[in-house]
């Protein structure tokens, strides 16, 4: 979400470069063929512990399943994301065990008074990342284009999540109160995915399951 993104409407969060944490450009098209769960993330929000300890479990669950999170820090909620990257990171990577990408939080650059005849001259200062208003980061007027929530496109919260599919696109979007976990059905159908068991230590797809057990079932003389 940094400087800008490749286009402001855009059909697919692939077209977008935003800024990863050390303040490098971050090309989001290294996504395509993954499902994504982007979220808006603060350290000191009522709902901190409970999201990022989910979301932490369900990147492990997920994360060699062609899945990702992309997590973008945002000041906007009552000041609650008030540290530098740096902290951010480290806060939710020591505490949370966060391994999924945490980007930049976003800046942008304004003309004071928002005056044309100044936006080419001094003096210019940053605003802090926004997922609302004007100074919405470009991914993020994307994801709300695409998805508006019950009451509009607005983001009403820290930790508000959209479910992006392999294209890029976007299929869901959760409030704040939403527990990660709980999107987890969403998140396997999107990947396309097979329920798979273990049988003798062995992770195997539910067709070879089913044919396992029917043939234990013969063996016992339970079926013919």
């Amino acid at each position: 979400m940094g400087a800008a993104g490749s286009a402001l409407n855009g059909s697919s969060i692939h077209e977008f470069t935003v800024k990863d944490g050390n303040g490098r450009d971050a090309d989001l098209g290294i996504y395509k063929g993954k499902v994504l769960l982007v979220v808006n993330v603060a350290s000191k929000c009522g709902f901190t512990n409970s999201n990022y300890t989910q979301l932490t479990e369900l990147y492990n669950r997920y994360k060699g399943k062609d899945f990702e999170i992309l997590a973008f820090p945002c000041n906007q909620f009552l000041g609650q994301e008030p540290w530098d990257d740096q902290k951010i990171k480290e806060f939710a990577c020591t505490r949370f065990k966060a391994d999924y990408p945490i980007f930049q939080k976003v800046k942008f650059l304004f003309a004071v008074m928002n005056v044309p005849s100044l936006a080419l001259q001094q003096p210019l200062f940053y605003l802090a990342v926004k997922v609302n208003g004007p100074a919405t980061a470009p991914v993020y007027r994307f994801l709300k284009a695409s998805k508006p929530g019950f009451c509009g496109k607005r983001i009403k919260w820290n930790f508000t999540k959209f479910l992006v599919d392999k294209d890029g696109k976007v299929i869901g979007r959760y409030g704040t109160s939403t527990p990660p976990l709980s999107i987890e059905k969403d998140i396997e159908k999107a990947l396309g995915s097979q329920h798979e068991y273990f049988i003798l230590g062995y992770v195997v797809p539910l067709a070879v399951q089913v044919h396992f057990h029917v043939h234990v079932l013969k063996e016992i003389g339970l079926v013919g």
